[in-house]
């Protein structure tokens, strides 16, 4: 028996040119950090890890975000680490798992798509190669500004922060979204052990991060960072076999004709979820398993 139709969710997460304001780092080794971007001033209680409580591949994030973004009071910073695909709080739990929280007009998107178990995050944001230089990491001069996929997430479970509290893992609680009062539509997804695709678990983590490979690149070639070269089968607007557009993306002005195997689209500049039904996009699922499998 057939089960629900499975979502595809490209969520844009990390440093943008509102919060943060310059990019995540791809490091000379081809290792990503997507920095999470500090807490949101309308918080109502405050997250409780600052950037120099949380480390990452042996290096404090003080220095990376203080270097990089030239603001020596950044180390101080609140921060807002989410999706937590590292354990950013480091909680000493082997039932933990990798989680992302989302809220308000973002979440409400999910959910009017349908978005719920099995269904699939793939992360991105905007990257940029660094280089170590007279004791600080320094963008490369000349190296262009990019959309990459950096990690995804299955979604194992879904947890309403408001209503399922009585369901709250212990190791979640200190996840930001469980330490702010979010509003009512505050959701938790909770990563599955392994990786479920067309119905079978595969050998693969329910969730995880990349290194940089081409291929993770949404950004076109010589292009601006919001100019994407996709798989030309993302193309919906086919005569006689029109599916439904990556959400957000309906205008066709966006599009570009599909030349060979790729399609170009030109991606708008705000919203975090966009939603594509892979039902309607049966080349979404190879598609993914080779991303993560590598």
């Amino acid at each position: 028996m057939k089960g629900r139709p499975l979502r595809l969710i490209l969520s844009r997460k990390g440093f943008d040119s509102s919060y943060g304001k310059v990019a995540s780092p791809i490091f000379p080794d081809g290792t990503m950090l997507s920095l999470p971007i500090p807490r949101d001033p309308r918080s109502r209680k405050g997250e409780h890890l600052r950037y120099d409580d949380l480390n990452w591949n042996g290096k404090s994030l003080a220095g990376i975000v203080r270097d990089l973004t030239g603001d020596p009071r950044m180390p101080r910073r609140f921060a807002h680490p989410d999706p937590d695909l590292v354990n950013w709080a480091r909680v000493d739990s082997p039932d933990w798992r990798p989680l992302f929280g989302q809220r308000d007009a973002a979440q409400t998107h999910l959910a009017n798509n349908g978005v719920g178990l099995d269904d699939i995050f793939l992360f991105f944001g905007w990257f940029r190669r660094v280089k170590r230089a007279d004791g600080r990491w320094r963008f490369v001069l000349g190296e262009p500004d990019l959309h990459v996929i950096f990690g995804y997430l299955q979604i194992g479970d879904v947890l309403n922060v408001c209503e399922d509290r009585d369901r709250m893992p212990a190791w979640a609680e200190s996840h930001p979204h469980c330490q702010d009062a979010y509003g009512e539509n505050n959701t938790l997804y909770v990563s599955p052990k392994k990786l479920r695709l067309d119905g079978v678990e595969t050998g693969l983590a329910g969730a995880g991060t990349f290194e940089y490979r081409d291929e993770l690149s949404l950004t076109a070639p010589s292009g601006k960072r919001g100019s994407w070269r996709l798989p030309a089968w993302f193309y919906p607007f086919r005569p006689g076999h029109e599916r439904i557009p990556l959400s957000y993306h309906g205008n066709t002005a966006r599009w570009g004709k599909p030349n060979g195997e790729s399609v170009t689209l030109n991606s708008v500049s705000r919203g975090q979820e966009f939603v594509l039904d892979a039902d309607q996009y049966p080349e979404s699922i190879e598609w993914i398993r080779k991303l993560i499998a590598g």
